[in-house]
């Protein structure tokens, strides 16, 4: 019996348009033969190994690794990390770039009985160190600098070197420990309204029930291709991976050009022939605008994050799924195909719950509420992780008792607030709290603030999100200053210790901090930003040239806002990725030259991005004169 609402629903395979793939199934038929649930991932993936053991695994622009190949360098990690001390419940930090080796480690730590937490190698130094201390991590695997870069954790941090006596003396049979499902898997490490980020514990079960979905519900085969873009520290990342290898699939590994661009994304997944990719929403909402060539094995986009904006245009090769999951709840609860915009209006729904997921809409009492009126997400079943790693009182506080299931239950208190459509899916309505998503990541603001309000400078400071111009959030930063600073000194300040998602867009200066009758934030009260009262920039300077003026209109036009000096860091003016696209192409168009997103990481100020682009006009220039002349010399 189900309990809470749920519904079924059917994705149609553009690609076989006779057969649906079953949304709401539990049946883990195409995870491996002989899977049933709960079951332990790196068993399937070693059953895979031995029924097709030259089959492709993992792609990369580096080569091939097959699944012989990946079993036994895992079962070798596997053999080293247990000298190491790592075994049931034991935390294995992976501090690496995306590559084989990276998640060959992650399944090597599963071998060995342990649980591997992903540490993204862009996260500042006092994250990293932050987060390996929080998680009392048995040991850190990762490149030569790691260890510098974790110096002072108070844990060992060893490079992965195939040829160190230590690891090529293991072998690579497979370990004899048994995993049960119950073990932990994987921690993820999400921010926390304390001041510190929070990690979320899941299971091998948590784990097998979100694979079996998925292989169910795209039915996907060891003839699929998924690609793996997503952030290393994201949860979307372990569901881009482990899905595809308990199938015999291949994953294709993108390089870091590909994820910013979707004009490179989509001719990437065509060439790499991919087949079900998963894409950050504000990137796919940039794909089911474009046009498409006939052919390209792509059956399904499947997007999250960010609340979705538009709808596909009709006519697309693939079908586009709009999916809604906290870290809490192992990635996905909520998954529909979005239909086209000629058929529906208004912004897509965030689906229905997904197979044994039951899904609660709650009222301020706690009762259910009716179709159409709004409540707090709580969500239920066998995907619910464990709770937060060394935190139990939160643990109890947004993991509590199911009172509509069976006894023993639990349910999961998003935050997220959401109505009930006619049709059974759901629409999302924003937080009941403060809570941001910053391009695709979830943001406690209060985490930045307590960060912000350590700088000697500032006597008083507050964050809060703002409404982004790509419809997500931004952060702002309200500041009362004990003395002179500026908004690169904050920057550099809060980028020491948090990721670029978490540092203010904007620093508004101000006297004292507005406050309500009983002594709290008046958030009402704050301003927007602009620029009369924004914190003033260190060294400002003016455009001195034409290709300066220029640059600073775009940069101004992309950022939303004024007075960008020559010297100001687009990235530290709360620039990213996904806007320095944004800046490149304008600036290419502007000046007649192919700029690229590397050029602007290697050139971040108007007055090197300008020097930059003169250095190109004047190849360009050259090369023009080369043609003329070998031209001349032909006649």
């Amino acid at each position: 019996m189900w309990f809470g609402r749920r519904m079924a629903s059917q994705y149609s395979d553009p690609h076989a348009p006779s057969e649906t793939a079953a949304f709401a199934g539990n049946s883990p038929a195409f995870v491996a033969d002989g899977a049933t649930l709960p079951f332990v991932a790196s068993d399937v993936i070693a059953r895979a190994a031995q029924s097709r053991p030259d089959a492709v695994a993992l792609l990369a622009p580096c080569g091939a690794l097959s699944y012989a190949e990946l079993d036994s360098r895992a079962n070798r990690v596997a053999a080293w990390l247990r000298t190491l001390g790592v075994g049931p419940e034991s935390v294995v930090g992976i501090c690496m770039e995306r590559s084989f080796d990276q998640l060959t480690v992650a399944l090597g730590t599963w071998k060995a009985g342990g649980a591997y937490l992903p540490l993204d190698p862009a996260w500042p130094d006092g994250r990293l160190r932050m987060i390996v201390e929080e998680a009392a991590c048995t040991v850190v695997i990762g490149r030569d600098e790691a260890a510098e870069r974790l110096a002072g954790a108070g844990t060992p941090v060893l490079a992965l070197d195939w040829d160190a006596p230590a690891l090529s003396a293991e072998i690579g049979d497979a370990p004899a420990t048994p995993i049960s499902p119950d073990a932990l898997a994987y921690v993820i490490y999400t921010s926390g309204t304390t001041g510190r980020p929070k990690g979320v514990e899941v299971t091998h079960a948590n784990l097998a029930h979100l694979i079996a979905w998925h292989n169910d519900a795209f039915a996907v085969t060891a003839d699929d291709r998924g690609s793996h873009l997503a952030g290393l520290g994201f949860d979307a990342a372990v569901w881009e991976v482990w899905p595809y290898l308990c199938a015999g699939a291949s994953v294709v590994l993108a390089t870091d050009d590909v994820r910013t661009s979707d004009v490179r994304l989509r001719s990437w997944l065509i060439v790499q022939g991919v087949t079900v990719a998963f894409v950050p929403t504000m990137l796919a909402q940039d794909l089911i605008r474009d046009d498409w060539a006939a052919g390209t094995r792509l059956r399904y986009v499947l997007t999250g994050a960010d609340r979705l904006l538009g709808r596909p245009r009709a006519g697309l090769p693939f079908v586009l799924v709009n999916n809604y999951g906290p870290t809490e709840c192992t990635v996905v609860a909520t998954s529909a195909a979005v239909s086209p915009e000629a058929n529906e209006k208004g912004l897509p729904p965030i689906g229905y719950p997904i197979a044994a997921t039951t899904i609660h809409i709650l009222d301020a009492h706690g009762e259910p509420v009716a179709p159409g009126q709004r409540g707090e997400i709580y969500i239920g079943g066998p995907q619910v992780a464990r709770g937060y790693r060394h935190q139990p009182e939160l643990t109890a506080e947004r993991f509590v008792a199911d009172r509509f299931g069976p006894p023993g239950g639990r349910l999961y208190r998003t935050g997220d607030l959401a109505t009930w459509r006619a049709d059974g899916q759901i629409t999302f309505n924003g937080r009941v709290d403060d809570q941001a998503k910053v391009r695709g990541h979830r943001v406690e603001p209060e985490e930045t603030a307590s960060v912000l309000r350590g700088h000697p400078a500032i006597r008083a400071g507050a964050v809060i999100a703002a409404p982004a111009s790509d419809g997500g959030d931004m952060l702002v930063a309200y500041v009362v200053c004990a003395d002179t600073v500026s908004a690169e000194e904050l920057r550099d300040f809060l980028g020491d210790t948090l990721p670029d998602y978490m540092i203010p867009a904007a620093f508004v200066r101000m006297d004292a901090l507005p406050l309500t009758a009983n002594g709290k934030l008046d958030k009402a009260a704050l301003p927007p930003p602009n620029d009369g009262n924004a914190l003033a920039t260190a060294g400002f300077a003016q455009p001195q040239t034409p290709v300066e003026e220029r640059l600073a209109q775009i940069l101004e036009g992309v950022l939303g806002r004024g007075n960008v000096g020559v010297d100001d860091n687009f990235f530290l003016l709360g620039g990213h990725s996904l806007l320095g696209t944004q800046v490149v192409l304008r600036a290419g168009e502007a000046f007649g030259i192919d700029l690229t997103l590397r050029d602007l990481f290697q050139a971040p100020t108007i007055r090197q991005l300008a020097l930059r682009i003169e250095e190109l006009v004047m190849e360009l220039i050259d090369s023009m004169s080369d043609d003329e002349a070998q031209a001349r010399a032909a006649e």
